[in-house]
């Protein structure tokens, strides 16, 4: 079963109604039981979401390494990454190596990114798997993760600079845009996590 992860914060009902519409089940709840599939959703800091997640942080990090398929949304990509320099410097998941970082500020463009943009896929394949140039999906947030690993940056967006919009490590996939929000687009990608 799909298990999304109810730590306090997030979308989880949209992400909810986006499983079911494609016919999967899932189900919403503050533990990992029964998670063959775990989806970490998240919307607001970076630092209360550490918070609240502590308590779940070791039976995240064994979920991971038993190889186990794990997608991180918005936020929820962030704090998979080792640090975060949002509203002080807090500590993250550490599942990828890297940091997650304000947009510079002199980009000349509204902070925070809100609307739609195309990630620019590296390959074919995981949740890239069936993309077309042009596609687009809805992003809102004030971060980027920067990836020590170049190799785990599965696309890259472009709003003043160009950043990791989603990235694959093994088992760990996530996105910095919302594929809840971002139609057809987003409900292919989101399929190609739950079929993974």
């Amino acid at each position: 079963m799909t298990v999304i992860l109810d730590y306090g914060v997030g979308n989880l009902g949209s992400v909810r109604r986006a499983i079911e519409h494609l016919g999967f089940e899932c189900a919403i709840q503050p533990h990992l039981d029964g998670a063959d599939r775990l989806i970490i959703p998240g919307v607001g800091a970076f630092g209360a979401a550490m918070e609240r997640i502590a308590p779940m942080a070791g039976a995240i990090r064994r979920y991971a390494e038993d190889g186990k398929p794990l997608l991180g949304i918005c936020l929820g990509q962030q704090l998979l990454f080792e640090d975060s320099e949002e509203l002080g410097n807090h500590r993250g998941l550490g599942l990828m190596r890297g940091k997650v970082r304000y947009f510079p500020a002199n980009t000349g463009l509204k902070v925070p990114h809100i609307g739609w943009n195309e990630p620019v896929w590296q390959s074919d394949t995981g949740l890239g798997r069936g993309a077309a140039p042009g596609d687009q999906t809805y992003f809102v947030h004030s971060l980027v993760t920067e990836c020590s690993d170049p190799d785990d940056v599965a696309a890259t967006t472009t709003y003043g600079i160009e950043f990791a919009s989603a990235v694959m490590h093994r088992n760990i996939w996530a996105t910095q845009f919302h594929p809840e929000k971002s139609g057809d687009v987003g409900l292919r990608i989101l399929r190609n996590f739950l079929e993974c």
